[in-house]
């Protein structure tokens, strides 16, 4: 039977060349951060009342922490896969250099026998023949010297070589480790996905919760705009002015993500729900962990879990008005933080219809419709 490193890793090798080291760590840091992130929104979740949205909010967060448990054993699994192409390849290396070292050393031994230990002494018979006996003397005694250094620099590279057996073998116990970790975090991603989707789908069956779940977003609505209008009565000294009024900007501003209008401002069926709600943004359909962009210039107001909102934003650009951005990924900005337009604010997050970005424009807490104000439309 073949070893396992002899079976293994050509087929790794193969299958994908060596990737950066340095990257797969700030993609773990990355992962790391997003599970304390969910951590920290499920443990601000268990302080709100109970409710349908929050039943909601709390099997997707699960779901989102398989996700990114998932994401994590997979990283960490291109990690050993990683390990094992840089050590395959430097055991290539080794075992062609010793093969060197052998084919060279054999023909160095072949024509010391040729010679004899010292030549055929018998053959000179002037000082000149005398002369080149020495000379072959001393060569030969020069390439018994290299003969021992080659034989020391074999054995060491034996050594090395078995070194990076001993290394490749562990890594490999922790690759197929890693490999059955990645499988069952992907069955228990299936879980959670598949009790996210029982429960909406009772949810579209059940006209009491669904009564329940609007007259809960209809106090979650009401509770922004009593956050708004707290914002609006701070110290005039934390007022952000900005260098151009936002109101000059309305037909101008860049849209904060690339993506498309998943729903628009206005009145709307809820999908879930089956019930009349009011959207008072945009929720924009674009690529999980996208770039969002401030629009314009603008103070951070807040920054923090909200509700079903979950991470949010929401930037100051005086005169009493303000953006937000919802459904992010994490918090990636401070509350005092000045912003300018197009730095960011954060990253598209999840939501049980998929990645999106929710985006208000507010003014003095009451909301506007976004897409009167950007330049490039959502389609």
């Amino acid at each position: 039977m073949r070893p396992l490193a002899a079976v293994l890793v050509p087929a790794i090798l193969a299958a994908q060349s060596a990737q950066d080291p340095a990257e797969l760590r700030q993609k773990l840091a990355a992962i790391q951060g997003r599970l304390g992130q969910v951590d920290q929104q499920l443990a601000s979740l268990k302080k709100r009342r109970k409710g349908v949205l929050v039943e909601i909010q709390g099997i997707s967060l699960q779901r989102d922490r398989a996700k990114a448990q998932v994401e994590g054993a997979r990283l960490r699994r291109d990690q050993a896969q990683n390990e094992v192409h840089v050590i395959g390849r430097e055991r290539t290396r080794i075992q062609g250099e010793v093969l060197r070292l052998q084919g060279s050393l054999r023909k160095q031994v072949r024509w010391m026998q040729a010679l004899g230990p010292w030549g055929d002494i018998a053959l000179y018979v002037t000082f000149k023949d005398l002369e080149a006996w020495l000379v072959r003397g001393r060569m030969l005694a020069w390439a018994r010297l290299q003969e021992r250094k080659q034989l020391g620099q074999i054995q060491r590279l034996q050594g090395d070589l078995a070194t990076k057996e001993k290394a490749l073998k562990e890594v490999l116990g922790r690759l197929a480790m890693e490999e059955r970790e990645a499988a069952q975090l992907q069955a228990a991603l299936r879980l959670q996905e598949d009790k996210l989707n029982s429960f909406l789908d009772g949810l579209q069956k059940d006209e009491v919760a669904q009564k329940q779940a609007q007259a809960e977003l209809a106090e979650e609505a009401v509770q922004l705009e009593r956050l708004l209008a707290g914002l609006l009565s701070k110290p005039k000294g934390e007022a952000f002015e900005p260098m151009m009024a936002f109101a000059g900007l309305r037909g101008d501003l860049p849209q904060p993500v690339e993506g498309t209008l998943a729903l628009g401002f206005g009145e709307h069926l809820h999908p879930r729900f089956r019930t009349k709600t009011m959207q008072s943004g945009l929720l924009i359909s674009a690529a999980g962990g996208a770039v969002v962009a401030a629009v314009a210039d603008g103070k951070v107001a807040f920054s923090d879990y909200y509700q079903s909102y979950g991470p949010m934003v929401i930037l100051d650009h005086g005169g009493g008005w303000f953006t937000l951005y919802t459904h992010l990924l994490g918090l990636g900005v401070t509350k005092g933080q000045v912003l300018k337009a197009g730095e960011t604010v954060g990253a598209v997050g999840d939501t049980v219809d998929g990645p999106r970005l929710g985006f208000e424009i507010r003014h003095q807490a009451q909301p506007q419709d976004p897409q009167k104000w950007l330049k490039r439309k959502y389609r």
